[in-house]
């Protein structure tokens, strides 16, 4: 009677520091499905990040897609060249931003959306003239839609510094030569995916507003051309 006695009370005890194992492991062990420590999982990815990478990598898409146009159809020098600067330079910012993607586990398009696409099969139609003038016109239009969704991500006081150094802010002229060199700084965040891609922006705006820039200057050169007898 004793020794089973005995043998119940070891054995409850050997079950009782089982279970007890067995809490401290379901405790010590992530939920399932949680980022692993120093990665980030998808809830700290915010909305506005998810929008700004999808964006510019749609954007990135349509100016390839229609320089590559360009390159074949145009009948302007300047608008071939233009377009292979587009190639090589929205080549390396959307390989740059894949890499970002990578990193932080975010989704980006690997087509351009119907929207860009639709314009795309507009200027296809176009021929000659119409072709260099429409497509400047769209280098115009979609560089400044580019351009303003890199801005919220800079800072402001930079940006405004920097652009002076670019072009006059009463004639809109590009200026020649500044003597102070202004650097463009990413906006502040805490978050390290929105610092990131606000390091993106930061980085990609000078290389897009200059494009910007020369998409005006062609506009410009094409309208000339049309008006002169």
């Amino acid at each position: 009677m004793r020794r089973t006695l005995f043998l119940s009370l070891v054995l409850a005890t050997a079950l009782a520091g089982g279970c007890r194992g067995k809490d401290r492991d379901q405790a010590a062990a992530p939920p399932a499905g949680s980022a692993p420590v120093g990665t980030s999982g998808d809830a700290d990815i915010k909305g506005s990040d998810k929008d700004f990478a999808r964006d510019v990598a749609i954007a990135n898409m349509a100016e390839i897609d229609m320089a590559r146009m360009a390159a074949e159809r145009g009948t302007d020098t300047n608008v071939k060249k233009f377009a292979q600067m587009m190639i090589d330079d929205h080549n390396q910012a959307g390989t740059k931003l894949q890499a970002l993607a990578a990193q932080h586990h975010l989704e980006i398009p690997a087509q351009a959306d119907d929207d860009h696409k639709e314009k795309a099969r507009k200027l296809g139609e176009k021929k000659g003239l119409e072709f260099d003038r429409d497509y400047a016109d769209a280098m115009v239009d979609g560089h400044q839609a580019f351009v303003d969704t890199l801005e919220p991500r800079i800072d402001k006081d930079t940006l405004a510094k920097w652009k002076a150094t670019q072009v006059d802010p009463v004639s809109g002229k590009k200026v020649e030569s500044k003597a102070e060199a202004i650097s463009i700084v990413a906006e502040k965040s805490d978050n390290a995916i929105t610092q990131s891609l606000n390091q993106f922006a930061a980085d990609t705006y000078p290389v897009a507003f200059a494009h910007l820039q020369a998409a005006k200057d062609l506009q410009k050169g094409l309208k000339r051309r049309t008006t002169t007898p």
